[in-house]
């Protein structure tokens, strides 16, 4: 026994292509939402991969800095520089700039 379309109704056809349509419209928007999600959980990850990045450089980079900073600060440069006349006046010593 064949099939024939031409003994179905006109009214069943434009049911039958409508409901199609609607599940290529249907498929076609979930695909969009989908690569959507997936673009943003990219793009989040890769901007949470980046700030924890430059956090971690920023911190060490004030770790070592600090680090530097208690060294020199324990150092005592009084024994290593002696008062010497200055070659304009001949009177006043050399200053030492610290940081204080």
């Amino acid at each position: 026994m064949q099939f024939d379309l031409s003994a179905v109704e006109t009214a069943t056809l434009v049911f039958a292509g409508t409901l199609v349509f609607a599940f290529i419209l249907a498929a076609f928007v979930l695909t969009a939402g989908l690569v959507a999600l997936v673009l943003l959980g990219t793009g989040k990850l890769g901007w949470t991969v980046v700030s924890r990045s430059l956090l971690a450089v920023v911190h060490g980079i004030n770790a070592g800095w600090d680090r530097l900073v208690h060294h020199a600060a324990a150092f005592d440069p009084a024994g290593d520089f002696q008062g010497q006349p200055s070659p304009s006046t001949g009177t006043y010593p050399r200053v030492i700039l610290r940081d204080s």
